[in-house]
């Protein structure tokens, strides 16, 4: 786990650490006795991650929730979400406390509010069938381009690349799940009935920039399709079309798309990133070291390119923020970079859910264990406090072992969906090994 403040990647001699964060705390005195000794804002900031990133992101949440005295995660000032980061968020903004997220996502509880993983793996019929229809006229106009008007073979059949379908799973059944999720009482969905701000970023296809569903303009968009749109990874989900407009993983534009609420004045900024890329130890005893991730195929090259770029971006906005809202204290949360657990996991796995998600809730115990010298003092002066025996209970855990029987419908119902989706990662494995 690593957790930085604003000045993320320095290292800084003691006295200027003092120097610092006394003039820091100077700034914060300042600033809520000009607000006549009001509360200190806070923001929550949520990067994506697909699957692996929410399972991620609630089971630290729910540590922070478990060892912070004084920080309600419901009760944020501004929530800003991407992509996975997006369906977290607006169920904080909505009222759902982390263990209740916990719930309804990682454990496979037969309630109303449970998240069946198979709506989120239904094939894009849609979307085929419409590209389907146009290949004829396609074929037609490549044939036409290298018979009759002389191109070359290569160049006129690139015209059959608009018959490829922008994604392979239906992306919907996000949008109908969380609306029927917010429309129980007490919750919303709609950004402008919220207590707090929430804005879930995507990015507009056609011109690249960032889409901010929420903020004045935004906000007459239903919270359900703006997280559809925010986790619309391409390739995977087609694009998610809005007012004839269409729109794609907020991850695209930056990584956590954090200003929209720093240029709101907040005290205290906690951003969660699940997605790091992975550093194997040469160090590491026999038996616990990495083979080279090569050996992996196009799967491990492909998550390690992604998570370096996303993770690049971070470092670069994390340095952009330091510099342009200096009196403001930002806490960044995410995996420890040589942790095999979560780089390896297998996200096509929902029985790995559980595990996982205990998993990023011990490992975030475990940080704040380490850095509490660092962090309390940074935390106390915006009204929170390290819960130590919490913290240093060795016997508390986010999931009690599971109870159910496997003679249960329900559960073997799950069960097939397991063995299924463990099946096709283990093709797509062999595939990648022999390609």
């Amino acid at each position: 786990m690593h957790i930085a403040a604003a000045q993320h990647g320095r290292i800084l001699q003691p006295s200027t650490l003092k120097r610092m964060r006394a003039s820091r705390q100077a700034l914060h005195v300042a600033r809520q006795t000009a607000r006549g000794g009001a509360r200190p804002r806070i923001a929550l900031a949520l990067a994506g991650g697909g699957p692996l990133g929410a399972i991620y992101e609630i089971g630290a949440l729910c540590a922070l929730d478990d060892c912070l005295q004084g920080l309600d995660l419901n009760a944020c000032d501004h929530y800003v979400g991407v992509s996975a980061g997006g369906f977290i968020a607006a169920g904080l903004a909505n009222g759902i406390t982390p263990r209740q997220l916990c719930e309804a996502f990682i454990e496979d509880l037969p309630t109303e509010e449970n998240f069946d993983p198979a709506w989120l793996m239904k094939p894009a019929w849609r979307e085929f069938g419409d590209r389907l229809q146009r290949l004829p006229g396609l074929l037609g106009s490549a044939l036409w381009a290298w018979g009759v008007q002389g191109k070359p073979l290569t160049h006129a059949f690139e015209r059959l690349g608009a018959a490829l379908p922008t994604g392979v799973l239906d992306n919907d059944g996000i949008h109908r799940q969380i609306e029927h999720l917010f429309s129980h009482e007490g919750r919303s969905n709609d950004f402008r009935q919220l207590r707090a701000r929430l804005t879930l970023v995507a990015t507009q296809l056609d011109t690249g920039e960032a889409a901010p569903f929420g903020r004045t303009g935004w906000d007459h968009i239903p919270i359900s399709r703006a997280i559809q749109a925010s986790a619309a990874l391409p390739g995977l989900f087609p694009p998610v079309e809005i007012e004839g407009k269409h729109y794609v993983d907020g991850a695209l534009k930056k990584t956590l798309h954090a200003t929209v609420a720093l240029d709101e004045g907040m005290d205290l900024l906690l951003c969660l990133n699940p997605l790091v890329p992975f550093h194997a130890d040469p160090k590491a005893r026999p038996g616990k070291r990495i083979p080279a991730l090569v050996e992996g195929g196009l799967p491990a090259v492909m998550s390690q390119t992604f998570r370096s770029m996303i993770h690049s971006r971070l470092a670069l906005g994390l340095k952009h923020y330091e510099r342009a809202y200096p009196d403001t204290d930002i806490v960044l949360i995410e995996p420890d970079q040589r942790d095999a657990a979560l780089f390896f996991a297998n996200t096509f796995s929902y029985r790995q859910r559980r595990e996982l998600a205990e998993h990023a809730y011990q490992l975030t115990r475990q940080m704040l264990r380490e850095r509490q010298t660092e962090l309390g003092p940074l935390l106390q002066r915006h009204g929170v406090q390290i819960d130590l025996d919490a913290l240093n209970d060795g016997r508390r855990r986010l999931l009690q072992p599971s109870t159910r029987t496997p003679e249960a419908p329900p559960a073997r119902a799950v069960d097939r969906l397991h063995a299924t989706l463990d099946e096709l990662q283990h093709r797509l494995r062999t595939l990648s090994a022999h390609g």
